[in-house]
């Protein structure tokens, strides 16, 4: 992992990839012209040297760590058609586990950025106060706890934009830029609960500074977001009532988009979406990117808390600490049926379903599987199933 992260290692390396695509990108296009050579038959051609290509960056991280200039929390970086804001830390709604958990981690509440995105035409500044009945986008991005950003350049941030094009109710959405994790061979930062309390800061805004009802707050998470927006959501839930008035109420809808809900290798067992689905651009949980991850953002509470937590793996399929999903918000679940997450998805909403009920009702959960879909397809604005999801999201919504 990151073997050639240090120059001149890895500008060589770099070159080597670039150079090497004016060869690659032929004998790709040459072999996926014929359908059964593609990993999905019924893909176009297009949309399979997409999925290619996508795997081959995620190989190139894996070698070098980033290698284009990234935004993060030290700074708000301008951008058009969005706004960035500082989001004060919200010590005061700390409170319980996550206290005992950040001072084993050694973390503290920090001011960090968010972003704001408004939809095109309507008459509100980015950062006004909330309009009665308006709801509010508020999502958490992924990138496995260790890269990508808030910032509306990253294009993850074309989940943002689509969202509040279509979703009539709610005409902005904001992201937190919370901050990401590291561990050996760089230096070890912002473990959990870092990221949580950088989300609990950008939820606390919107509710105390804003002025948005917790009911009209849809809170987003795609991938390892995902995880990030259900720990806060089943914060909130655990410590509404504990907290002398400090801790908001949860968010009227929470919308988990290809989650990564189980972060032991619990799914790991043959047959599962874990092992067969190879098709993914993600790989299994022991591949060596991914565990890095965990080990990132495990840091001082190890890897046995990270990959068991109520909080961190809810779908893990041997963890013998108790969870309920009492309290929870109307739920949706959407994945990919191409995806390496999609069982441990599946395991998530039969453990809320329990408690929940399943439909699409208040305090239910629902989960949409896509066909011929691989993971977070959600940010690929050329994505064939794209349009069609983002339908069902509005009407799941209204």
């Amino acid at each position: 992992m990151f073997a050639y992260r240090k120059q001149p290692w890895k500008a060589l390396y770099l070159t080597f990839q670039l150079t090497s695509l004016l060869v690659r990108i032929p004998l790709w296009s040459l072999f996926l012209l014929i359908p059964r050579f593609r990993p999905c038959s019924e893909w176009s051609f297009a949309h399979a040297v997409m999925v290619f290509a996508i795997k081959q960056v995620t190989e190139i991280f894996s070698n070098t760590g980033e290698f284009l200039p990234v935004p993060d929390h030290r700074t708000i970086k301008p951008a058009t058609r969005a706004k960035g804001v500082w989001v004060d830390a919200a010590a005061h709604a700390i409170v319980g586990d996550l206290v005992h958990w950040a001072c084993i981690a050694g973390v503290q509440p920090e001011r960090i950025p968010g972003y704001w995105h408004r939809r095109v035409g309507v008459n509100l500044e980015h950062d006004s106060p909330a309009q009665k009945g308006e709801k509010v986008i508020y999502r958490i991005h992924g990138g496995g706890f260790v890269q990508l950003s808030a910032h509306p350049s990253d294009f993850a941030a074309n989940i943002d934009r689509c969202l509040i094009e279509h979703v009539e109710a709610a005409p902005r959405s904001f992201s937190i830029e919370y901050r990401l994790a590291s561990a050996a061979p760089f230096s070890q930062r912002f473990p959990f609960p870092a990221a949580l309390l950088d989300a609990l800061a950008g939820y606390v805004y919107l509710v105390k500074t804003i002025g948005f009802d917790p009911s009209n707050i849809v809170v987003v998470g795609d991938s390892a977001g995902g995880n990030i927006a259900f720990s806060l959501v089943r914060y909130l839930v655990e410590y509404r009532s504990d907290s002398g008035g400090n801790v908001p109420a949860p968010p009227g809808s929470l919308i988990l988009l290809s989650p990564w809900v189980d972060l032991s290798t619990s799914h790991e067992i043959p047959g599962s979406s874990t092992l067969v689905n190879t098709t993914d651009f993600v790989g299994p949980e022991n591949q060596t990117r991914n565990f890095y991850s965990k080990v990132a953002y495990a840091g001082p509470l190890g890897l046995e808390f990270i990959t068991t937590s109520r909080y961190t793996s809810p779908a893990c399929l041997y963890s013998s600490y108790p969870s309920n999903f009492y309290g929870f918000p109307r739920t949706l679940l959407v994945c990919g049926k191409l995806e390496r997450f999609r069982d441990a998805i599946r395991t998530l909403k039969e453990k809320m379903s329990s408690d929940m009920g399943e439909g699409d009702g208040d305090g239910q959960v629902t989960l949409l599987e896509v066909e011929k879909s691989v993971h977070n397809f959600l940010i690929f604005n050329w994505h064939p199933q794209r349009d069609r999801t983002i339908a069902y999201i509005r009407k799941w919504l209204q």
